[in-house]
């Protein structure tokens, strides 16, 4: 929220510039986001009156005028505005002036006449972004009149960023309440008389809904001025608190919004059949808005009706149907209350968001109607004239919010804040918060004001205390509560180390948008059902992710388009399946790398990452679980993978996750122009892992046995080594693979791999006997299960 310096110390005027005020209200839980000029310098403009307008000689689209200024001559200056003339009134720029832009005003000819300054627009001045002419001023606007003290544009606008539980302070009046409880300055109390009735006319209201409006407030005002004009003043309030003069039922509904709070709306009363009905949509009704838009109401949205049709969509926007224009003589003004559960999440569902229901969502103060309603009347009536009828004010007391009676214990305040306070200054704070106080023996029974939707239990009282005591005057001091470290299971997989492993291994960490393109889902995962989102932020966020390639190949883009020609990226975070029974949430580890194996440099050789750096990053990742005897890489088909680059990873016969090089044709789907290798892992699948254990090292030689054996092409290395080791006897220490080959001397359909056994015992040195034994045990079923034989 944005608002006017000026207009706020119109209620409270502390005795603090504004920095010092922005600063206070940001140490009070009101955050400042900014301090601005009210207007763009300027100096040297006046008001001035035209006294005659002439055609130029010489120029169609120009004129002639003698202007009065308040010097001893008028000036005369040659003005190109359409709406100029005689009579007027309008800010003047004389010669030496310096307008916004330091455009300067200087003594000219215009086509052979001498123009000696310039009738100035809004938009030259820095007050509009566009203007279709000179700026008028009121008829009693002061001659000569420096026109920045005029308007009082020595001014700052104020921006607020209030959290959502401050919906009271989205008012003039609320933030002065602040104001005045910070500084202990007293807040003006603008009378707001009752406006009499001067006709008796009254419209017919019912509450179909009374649980979603338990107060619906109008009245009827006939015989309104269409002519009328919003006054310079009220313009200009309106202006710095970022709202566009339209009208001045408009302009007025709106004042009085960031003045009190209450939203408010007016109907053109010709346009209503019949009574007001607060009721809930009906299948299939649709409703043209003030902004043009047509929606298809969904069954359940809060509406303001006639007998015939709907009117707005309640707390809002009103509808066209029945909006006032130029021509409008008779309006209803309305002023209701509107539960904060009724409108919450409403606008955004129409892809609305409105000042109306920004503040019906967080609260509005439910007594605060009838006293708006007349304001707004009183102003009403003295910018457009007319006759205003008696207020109707239907309410179900059952159903209006009821603030509780809150039991505020004295211990509970240093237990909370860290710091003794006085009885005194605890009721002191609290009654000028407009609380109602009572002590107790233990400390106070508090009810907080009607508009204070935030206070509700004790600690939101101490909250209160505390912001307003001042957190700088809390002393900083230790935290007297035991400190204990918690054991973690030494089993466990922990995420933060294996983010670490990940960064040590040169991959940097990325947190994507949980929502992405339907278009990149239904590449990456279309064998997923999609969950869509009800208002996504835009349509390429509208699904929910079921995997993390999708963010991490957006990163990997969004990095080549910037030069980066090496990228190693991991994500952890969670994915949306929809399943039978609902959306399950599994969490994942994914990653990706591309580009060179390692960083350009002189003793580094050159070479494109491939399948296997992927493999043993990952490998390296189960290792933190297990020992990789107890996990299998398995070929699969996967849509989004290379057919023959593509792996499941098996953890007890179960997949964990898979790895492998994306599509060809999804990478140039993606514009991305080299191979690019991803994995993922389910962290719940690798949760609970061994305990790493103790073992001696040998003091007796190992020996190493190579063998070359023929086996079929197709015949993955993990099936080799399982069966080995399962016939290893207990001395071979470990076997691995050392060569692949195909080509010459080896017969089609079969490859050579090369082995090696390492051998060696705690106990002894092992003999040539021993060793011969454990090699022929594991060629043995090598040749039996396998139909491997050594190669010649």
């Amino acid at each position: 929220m944005q608002f006017s310096e000026a207009w706020l110390r119109e209620w409270v005027d502390p005795e603090a510039p504004v920095e010092e005020l922005a600063d206070a209200l940001s140490m009070a839980g009101l955050e400042v986001d900014g301090v601005a000029p009210a207007a763009a310098a300027f100096s040297g403009v006046v008001v001035g009156e035209v006294l005659s307008c002439e055609r130029h000689p010489d120029a169609d689209k120009l004129s002639v005028c003698r202007v009065n200024a308040g010097e001893e001559e008028p000036l005369q200056i040659v003005c190109g505005a359409k709406n100029v003339a005689a009579g007027m009134k309008a800010p003047v720029a004389k010669v030496g002036a310096i307008l916004p832009g330091d455009f300067r005003i200087k003594k000219a000819k215009l086509r052979g006449q001498q123009s000696m300054g310039m009738i100035c627009s809004a938009s030259e001045l820095g007050l509009a972004e566009s203007s279709e002419g000179i700026m008028p001023l009121p008829a009693d606007a002061p001659v000569g009149k420096d026109f920045r003290d005029y308007l009082g544009l020595d001014d700052h606008i104020i921006d607020v960023d209030l959290t959502p539980d401050r919906g009271d302070c989205l008012s003039i009046a609320g933030i002065a309440r602040d104001v005045g409880v910070i500084y202990r300055k007293p807040v003006t109390d603008w009378e707001i008389k009752a406006v009499a009735d001067s006709i008796d006319e009254r419209m017919d209201v019912v509450l179909d809904a009374a649980s979603a409006c338990p107060r619906y407030s109008c009245r009827i005002i006939k015989g309104i001025d269409s002519q009328a004009q919003t006054p310079l003043w009220m313009q200009e309030k309106l202006r710095r608190s970022g709202i566009r003069s339209i009208s001045p039922v408009v302009d007025i509904t709106n004042y009085v919004m960031i003045e009190l709070g209450q939203p408010m709306h007016g109907f053109d009363l010709a346009k209503i059949q019949g009574g007001i009905h607060v009721r809930l949509s009906k299948a299939g009704e649709a409703l043209t808005l003030l902004d043009g838009s047509e929606v298809k109401v969904s069954e359940g949205t809060l509406l303001i009706a006639d007998d015939e049709k709907p009117l707005a969509l309640a707390g809002i926007m009103g509808g066209e149907s029945s909006a006032v224009t130029d021509s409008t003589t008779d309006i209803l003004l309305e002023s209701a209350f509107f539960m904060p559960v009724a409108i919450a999440g409403k606008a955004r569902a129409y892809g609305l968001h409105t000042d109306s229901s920004h503040r019906f969502e967080r609260g509005v103060d439910p007594g605060l109607q009838r006293r708006a309603l007349e304001r707004a009347t009183d102003l009403l009536l003295h910018i457009t004239g007319g006759e205003a009828g008696p207020i109707v004010d239907v309410v179900d007391a059952e159903q209006l919010p009821k603030q509780p009676e809150i039991h505020l214990r004295r211990h509970q305040i240093p237990r909370l804040l860290g710091v003794e306070m006085e009885d005194a200054a605890i009721e002191d704070i609290l009654a000028r918060l407009g609380m109602q106080v009572a002590a107790v023996e233990d400390g106070w029974k508090v009810v907080a004001p009607s508009a204070r939707f935030d206070v509700s239990i004790e600690a939101d009282l101490i909250e209160e205390i505390g912001r307003i005591y001042g957190y700088a005057n809390i002393p900083e001091n230790l935290s007297s509560a035991p400190v204990s470290i918690q054991a973690l299971p030494e089993a466990d997989l922990h995420l933060l180390r294996a983010k670490e492993l990940l960064v040590d291994r040169d991959y940097q960490e990325v947190v994507t948008y949980s929502f992405i393109a339907p278009e990149l889902a239904e590449l990456l995962t279309p064998d997923a059902r999609r969950i869509r989102l009800a208002n996504p932020i835009s349509a390429d966020m509208s699904v929910m992710r079921a995997s993390l390639w999708p963010g991490l190949l957006s990163t990997l883009q969004y990095n080549l388009a910037r030069q980066q020609d090496r990228v190693r990226l991991f994500e952890s975070g969670q994915v949306f399946l929809q399943e039978q029974e609902g959306i399950d949430q599994p969490e994942l580890l994914g990653g990706l790398i591309y580009g060179e194996r390692l960083p350009e440099k002189w003793s580094n050789a050159p070479g494109k990452v491939d399948f296997y750096d992927l493999k043993g990053d990952v490998e390296v990742l189960l290792e933190l679980v297990d020992s990789l005897d107890a996990f299998a890489f398995q070929r699969i088909e996967d849509s989004s993978l290379h057919p023959g680059q593509a792996a499941s990873i098996l953890r007890n016969g179960k997949e964990i996750g898979r790895l492998g090089m994306l599509h060809p044709g999804l990478q140039k789907k993606l514009d991305i122009p080299g191979n690019v290798f991803l994995f993922y892992l389910r962290l719940k699948e690798l949760a609970h892992g061994r305990i790493p254990a103790f073992e001696a090292v040998s003091r007796y030689p190992a020996i190493r046995r190579d063998l070359a054996l023929l086996v079929d092409a197709q015949m993955p290395w993990a099936k080799v080594q399982a069966c080995a080791r399962k016939a290893a006897p207990e001395i071979v220490r470990d076997i691995q693979v050392f060569d692949v080959y195909t080509g010459d001397n080896i017969d089609s359909g079969l490859k050579s791999l090369a082995l090696s056994l390492i051998l060696q015992d705690y106990s002894h040195t092992l003999t040539d006997k021993e060793t011969e034994q454990a090699v022929e045990a594991v060629l043995e079923a090598l040749r039996a299960e396998l139909s491997a034989k050594l190669r010649d």
